[in-house]
């Protein structure tokens, strides 16, 4: 009976075990691989998140975790070898099996990628510790380099000092100092920090705490310098170069450690005086930077002229304009760019003017002589267009060309200008012409030229206030991080033009204070908080230029009273709204609406209304273009239509975010000189200012309805950057019969895209053959499913040609990089990732690589030993073409 059970079991087994397993293996493979499906999509979202963070973070200037960047890396390879596993399912089986074991491991995966933190601030260096152009190598100056050196080499030697007077090359010499120190290991650290006549000790101490890396956000001065303190007895090696000091300083109120066992701190200053150094800071050696010997004078000064001035009678007059330089390398070299290549009249006037007496607020004949020679230098300036503006750089403590653009404008200095963008041409030119003869160099002296030649007014962290009769004839007014904490009450500036405050927010304003400079034409309140603009502003009915950039506004209505007012900068400003009345600024050639990542709305009707407007910048403000609301129905914000009515506009930065509200009318884009727009992005994606002045990013989704054969692109001028993202109608980019192909692009980037099967068509093109990119040196293509080549048909031998980086990602039909008509010479960079092997032969040896490991076919297929075949290639390579593309980076995932 057990026998006859036995049996009856094991024919039931046999009979039904085929027909189960099938269906239970069914069961299995599907739940795995769903599984499998769910666990992947979490880790890209995770993925994603992080990549994100990575991202803001890098434009932050920080710096990024390690075990971060790994887990990218080892989650884009899970992902990657996932997707392999999922689209390969033939063998079911084993592929069931596989699919369990790596949706476990993407779990396990998944729960690293939970970080609290993914980025750390980085520590900025010192960037002259990486640069020796300034120092001037000569003896006097070599003999007091080594004795400083030496004597901060002594264990008994903690401060130590450096005096002379002021244009003499302390600063220059100190800083040769700390870059030779930190070479020859002296010290680990070396950060400076420039003191100046007024000492701002918060500055101070979070200029040195930035250095090191170490956050102080406390507002109390005690606490701040006893977080520095704490901090600085814990570094070994570091030395502290405290510049330009002008009485006492208390070092430790700042936090910098002066005891006997400070540890590795050491401290090096400089100041105009040996008695501030040995009398009020108690150095234990100083060492004075004297002026330049008659031999080395006359080498620098010959240096910057060039060796005309060996020849006959400009000799002797050279001699004797060196000498009354009185060995100042402040003074010789912009009197050596100054007269460089002028006629011996003009060489003999600038010596009388050297020689000439007058009465100054400076003591010495030596302080006499570097004021005397860079007031020559101002009068030999060419015009008076170019004296003003080296004025006002000075005493509006410029330091970008767009705001001498801005008050240069407002001020009416710029001559025989239409536009503005004439006006930046000529100010681009008048800054490189100040810079050539060395004249952006010392403030100071500039600001005191300014205060006799214009009247000006110009302070930097001070109290002081000019009395009345002062202000009576002042043209200019510049307060720079003052500590006046409330303007007189109704000062009569009848001759006021310039109105300047920076960095004051507690600074109380009163409602009347333009009541007594109605000439005003340049008022600029940056860092305020101006919660309402005083109602006097609509007395300025001569203003030019208004700058109210990084304030805190609430009402500005009464900015809609400025009737003659061409420019309005409101950058990195506080607001959600613009006011109706802007739309009356009918004169407006410039309006700035940079940073202002509240602003959302702008009314209906007043940027149309705006029909003078050149220039509009809103590259990083979130504006809803176009959006609906109220009960009613009515439209609440502008719409991109009203681009269409400025028929002056050359300059836009602007973000679209909602691609779908771009107007089929883009007639403006014909118009444009220089443009950075983006469409599809969201706000903090746009990234920060590159240089570049042509910039066209576009990104879309399902149902937006732009058509690339409109010509909407090829509208805009000379891209030189261009980002293309989605588009699933584009089949190329574009080849029209008998015209180049975008010929100023320098980048090109496309993602995203099914359809494109190559970039550039010309089979069909005629005449023939094509230029294209012929200035293009980046190029990156992601995500490109079916593109098959890069270039189709006849090419001249110019397109191409400036490549210098290539990448790759994800283009996984990609027959070859270039066909070997196209000479790479230019080629430096080249990323393959995600790519199969045969196009890796492909690109290689298409790139005029000797890839013969390569030629098998077999080998091609492996997707395993891709790394090793690299190898290979890379030893086989001839060394002449090595040496060529040299450094070729391959990378692949």
């Amino acid at each position: 009976m057990e026998i006859v059970i036995s049996v009856t079991a094991k024919v039931a087994e046999y009979l039904v075990a085929p027909i189960i397993y099938p269906f239970t293996y069914c069961c299995t493979y599907k739940t795995n691989f769903e599984k499998l499906n769910n666990e992947v999509d979490k880790l890209k979202n995770a993925r994603d998140s992080v990549q994100y963070k990575v991202d803001d973070s890098r434009i932050k200037g920080d710096g990024i975790q390690q075990h971060v960047e790994e887990w990218l890396i080892a989650a884009n390879k899970e992902i990657n070898e996932v997707e392999i596993l999922i689209e390969d399912r033939e063998f079911k089986q084993p592929l069931s099996k596989k699919a369990e074991r790596e949706a476990n491991a993407i779990v396990g995966l998944h729960e690293k990628g939970r970080f609290d933190s993914v980025s750390f601030r980085t520590i900025p260096e010192e960037t002259w510790l990486k640069s020796t152009q300034d120092f001037m190598h000569f003896e006097s100056r070599k003999s007091t380099l080594k004795e400083i050196l030496d004597a901060l080499s002594n264990r008994n030697f903690n401060m130590i000092g450096v005096y002379g007077m002021g244009g003499i090359g302390k600063t220059t010499l100190v800083k040769e100092v700390g870059r030779q120190a930190k070479e020859n290991n002296l010290f680990e650290k070396v950060i400076s920090s420039r003191v100046s006549q007024t000492p701002q000790i918060k500055e101070i101490q979070r200029e040195i705490a930035e250095k090191l890396g170490l956050k102080i956000d406390e507002e109390s001065e005690t606490v701040r310098a006893w977080r520095l303190l704490e901090q600085l007895k814990k570094e070994t090696k570091i030395l502290i170069i405290l510049d330009d000091i002008w009485g006492s300083l208390d070092l430790e109120a700042i936090g910098i450690p002066v005891a006997d066992d400070n540890g590795g701190c050491k401290v090096l200053l400089t100041a105009r005086s040996q008695d501030v150094l040995s009398c009020k800071m108690d150095c234990q050696q100083n060492f004075v930077v004297d002026v330049l010997n008659e031999k080395e004078a006359w080498s620098l000064f010959k240096k910057m002229t060039g060796d005309c001035i060996e020849n006959g009678e400009l000799k002797s007059v050279a001699t004797e304009v060196v000498k009354e330089c009185a060995g100042l390398p402040i003074a010789i070299v912009p009197v050596a760019k100054a007269l460089k290549n002028k006629s011996l009249y003009e060489w003999r006037n600038a010596l009388r003017q050297l020689k000439r007496p007058f009465l100054r607020s400076f003591s010495g004949t030596q302080a006499v002589a570097a004021y005397s020679t860079i007031e020559l230098s101002y009068y030999q300036l060419e015009g008076e267009e170019l004296r003003r503006t080296f004025l006002l750089i000075g005493y509006a403590f410029i330091s970008c060309v767009k705001d001498v653009i801005c008050y240069g404008m407002g001020l009416g200095l710029f001559q025989n200008i239409n536009t503005l963008e004439e006006a930046r041409d000529r100010a681009h030119t008048l800054v490189d012409k100040l810079k050539n003869s060395c004249l952006l160099l010392d403030g100071d002296t500039t600001i005191s030229i300014a205060s006799r030649v214009q009247h000006v007014f110009a302070v930097e962290n001070e109290t002081s206030w000019p009395d009345k009769d002062t202000l009576k004839v002042c043209t200019a007014i510049s307060l720079f991080n003052t500590n006046i904490s409330e303007l007189p009450q109704g000062f009569e500036c009848p001759q006021l033009k310039y109105f300047h405050i920076r960095n004051d927010p507690s600074l109380r304003i009163s409602d009347n204070i333009f009541t007594g400079m109605t000439e005003l034409r340049v008022l600029d309140f940056t860092e305020m908080h101006l919660l309402a603009l005083p109602s006097s502003l609509g007395l300025l009915q001569n203003l030019q230029t208004l700058s109210l950039d990084f304030c805190i506004l609430g009402d500005i209505a009464i900015i809609g009273d400025l009737k003659k007012l061409e420019i309005l900068t409101l950058r990195g400003s506080d607001m959600e709204k613009l006011v109706e009345e802007m739309g009356e600024l009918t004169q407006l050639r410039l309006l700035d609406l940079s940073y202002c990542f509240n602003l959302q709305v702008i009314p209906p009707n007043v940027i149309s209304s705006l029909s003078r407007l050149e220039e509009l910048y809103i590259g990083q403000s979130p504006i809803m273009w176009g959006k609906v609301g109220g009960v009613d129905g009515e439209r609440r914000n502008a719409s991109l239509d009203e681009l269409n009515n400025l028929s002056k506009l050359t300059s836009l930065e602007i973000l679209i975010q909602d691609e779908k509200t771009l107007p089929r009318d883009l007639s403006f884009f014909k118009m444009l000189q220089r443009y950075r727009i983006s469409i599809g992005y969201d706000w903090w994606s746009v990234g920060p200012w590159d240089g570049i002045s042509r910039k066209f990013k576009l990104k879309l989704t399902n149902g937006a309805n732009i058509c690339l054969n409109e010509g909407h692109i090829m509208q805009l001028k000379g891209i030189e950057d261009l980002t293309l993202d989605g588009l699933p109608d584009m089949k190329n980019v574009l080849c029209e019969p008998g015209r180049e192909v975008f010929p100023k692009l320098n980048r090109l980037q496309i993602e995203h895209n099914g359809n494109l099967v190559r970039l550039v068509d010309t089979m069909d093109c005629t005449p023939a053959p094509t230029i294209a990119f012929p200035l293009l040196e980046s190029l990156f293509l992601r995500d490109l499913r079916n593109l098959e080549e890069i270039c189709c048909g006849p090419l001249t031998a110019e397109s191409f040609s400036k490549l210098k980086t290539i990448r790759v990602e994800g283009c996984d039909k990609l027959k070859n990089v270039f066909p070997l008509v196209i000479e790479l010479t230019q080629l430096r960079t080249l990323e393959l990732k995600n790519v199969f092997p045969l196009v890796i032969e492909k690109c290689i040896s298409e790139c005029h690589f000797q890839a013969t490991y390569m030629q098998n076919d077999d080998q091609c297929s492996s997707h395993v030993n891709i790394n090793n075949m690299l190898e290979n290639i890379c030893r086989e390579m001839d060394k002449t073409q090595m040496k060529r593309f040299y450094p070729i980076k391959l990378y692949v995932q």
